[in-house]
């Protein structure tokens, strides 16, 4: 069998999609831990249009928050917090005992700091002249924040 190796920059997201679930059944067969789901909030406005979103997974009692995002004609209504307020509660009540998320430090890392996340990494230059803040929340697990 021939095998190689080539740029595929531009993967479809359904092959891209194919490839991570074969990926996380890898991972399931690993663990054990088969409890693995998407956890989404969207904020949209009265056209229905998306203006904010809070999304992420849980697996194995840990959650990670990947994609925080508000609309800048919508920022500074405390829309954001409202999203990270639904993530966190959503995952405690799954079970989660950690909850992850990376932020530049020009994107919200306060935000997530008054939300009881504590900074367990900070890496320099990522981007040049920033940082990329890794923070993460503990919950009970009684389910009390």
């Amino acid at each position: 069998m021939t095998t190689r190796i080539q740029a595929e920059h531009d993967l479809s997201p359904i092959e891209l999609s194919s490839l991570e679930e074969r990926l996380h059944n890898d991972n399931r067969r690993a663990t054990g831990c088969a409890d693995d789901r998407g956890l989404a909030f969207v904020i949209r406005d009265g056209a229905g249009h998306a203006i904010g979103v809070a999304a992420g997974y849980s697996w194995a009692s840990t959650s990670e928050l990947t994609l925080m995002w508000i609309d800048a004609a919508y920022r500074g209504r405390g829309y954001a917090r409202q999203l990270l307020s639904a993530f966190v509660a959503e995952a405690t009540a799954r079970g989660v005992r950690r909850i992850w998320v990376s932020s530049h430090d020009f994107q919200a890392p306060g935000l997530y700091e008054k939300a009881g996340f504590r900074r367990i990494a900070e890496l320099a230059e990522w981007p040049e002249g920033h940082s990329n803040i890794i923070l993460c929340k503990t919950t009970a697990a009684d389910g009390a924040l």
